[in-house]
């Protein structure tokens, strides 16, 4: 609804990396052009993202996966509706990364064209909100680990050049298991780049992607449904062009164990999810008018919007796992911030602990194997593996929130 103001929303001017994508436009152009890409996760927003930047570089071939069907039928929708074709072949398979499909789908792409150049993954539990019971806890050590690291050993084991995996901000002094999970993944990538060339990207909330708080603003306005945020929660902000843009420079630019992550302000940058609400209503033509409670704002909607005005509920954030402040890396890590103009990079060793992960491994086997985990077990098991992991733990999560 308010795709082409994304920018004045998240209170920035100008996109990030045009200067940085200019500079590389050569070389990306000229990889892209003569590679095999596969998208695994790619019909997500930043998934989608990354698909737009290799098809309007004309790929040998772009193939996408993702599980839902859906979101995969509007990627080649926009596709089609904006670049159109190319040259390459492109085609999109719902199949789950984590089944034995997939693993059949990997050798018989092996047999029929050779394999893949380059893998991007950013299939991912990604939300703070599935860390509120045991059961998706355990699929996002799956899904953001395990078979992470699984296609890790297939793209090596086909040859690939380069793999590339999306991390989080949330990543660097994790507070919540979402960003703890990506941490243990980092390590377990760290221990696998010793056969085969990675890098990774970290990089702030994407704007307006798939279940995102902003995105849910649009739902809610479709369902005449007042908006609600947290007032007092400051964010970093990257448009979905932008996401696919540094996931693009580091996959292709990067060296192995590479982190790249957009250099954004504490000054200018950090901003209120409260403010962009307050923004986007104006956007839309409407004066938010801040309600005391949630009851409140529900039974005013209709009356306010009226007169041109739209109920808001602003409240100050109690949920687990919410970080106080966002950073893209820590004290003990390596950085260069001169390579390019809007991108900062941690460059990484190949240091890791293999009898920590793989105590790791068979402690969550185990669980498995006995059929019953409790929350708190994987709790523990993720304070073993990151010692000065602080996990914020209120008693409260975002289900329980408008």
């Amino acid at each position: 609804m308010v795709k082409d103001n994304i920018l004045e929303l998240i209170g920035r001017t100008e996109p990030l990396f045009d200067m940085d994508i200019k500079n590389n436009e050569k070389e990306l152009t000229e990889i892209i052009s003569s590679s095999r890409f596969l998208v695994v996760g790619g019909a997500g927003t930043i998934g989608s993202a990354i698909c737009r930047e290799l098809f309007a570089r004309n790929p040998k071939v772009l193939h996408v996966v993702d599980i839902s069907e859906n979101n995969m039928v509007e990627l080649v929708r926009d596709i089609r509706s904006s670049v159109g074709y190319g040259t390459g072949e492109f085609a999109t398979f719902a199949i789950d990364c984590g089944s034995e499909i997939f693993e059949d789908f990997i050798e018989a792409q092996k047999k029929r064209i050779g394999g893949y150049d380059y893998i991007f993954n950013t299939s991912a539990l990604k939300h703070v909100r599935s860390e509120k019971d045991p059961y998706t806890l355990m699929r996002m050590v799956d899904t953001n680990i395990f078979y992470t690291e699984k296609l890790m050993r297939m793209a090596q084991e086909m040859g690939t050049k380069k793999y590339f995996c999306v991390s989080t901000d949330k990543a660097a002094n994790p507070v919540n298991m979402m960003g703890a999970s990506k941490r243990i993944m980092e390590m377990f990538l760290n221990r696998s780049s010793e056969n085969m060339p990675l890098s990774m990207a970290r990089f702030a909330n994407v704007a307006f992607s798939d279940g995102s708080l902003l995105y849910g603003f649009n739902r809610r306005i479709d369902k005449n449904q007042p908006l609600s945020a947290p007032c007092d929660v400051r964010r970093y902000f990257v448009t979905p062009k932008e996401s696919g843009e540094l996931c693009l420079l580091s996959c292709l630019t990067g060296g192995n164990r590479d982190i790249y992550f957009p250099k954004l302000s504490e000054e200018l940058n950090l901003i209120t999810f409260s403010s962009i609400a307050e923004k986007y209503l104006h956007n839309l033509g409407y004066e938010p008018v801040l309600c005391d409670t949630e009851q409140e704002a529900r039974d005013r909607v209709n009356e306010l919007k009226a007169v041109h005005k739209y109920p808001v509920y602003f409240f100050n954030s109690d949920t687990t796992g919410e970080k106080d402040f966002e950073e893209f890396y820590t004290d003990n890590e390596v950085l260069d911030m001169n390579r390019f103009e809007s991108i900062g990079i941690i460059k990484n060793e190949p240091v890791y602990n293999g009898d920590k992960l793989d105590e790791f491994v068979r402690r969550v086997t185990a669980m498995k194997k006995a059929g019953a985990w409790e929350r708190a077990d994987l709790i523990d098991l993720f304070n073993d593996m990151i010692p000065n992991f602080n996990h914020k733990e209120t008693g409260k999560f975002l289900d329980g929130r408008m």
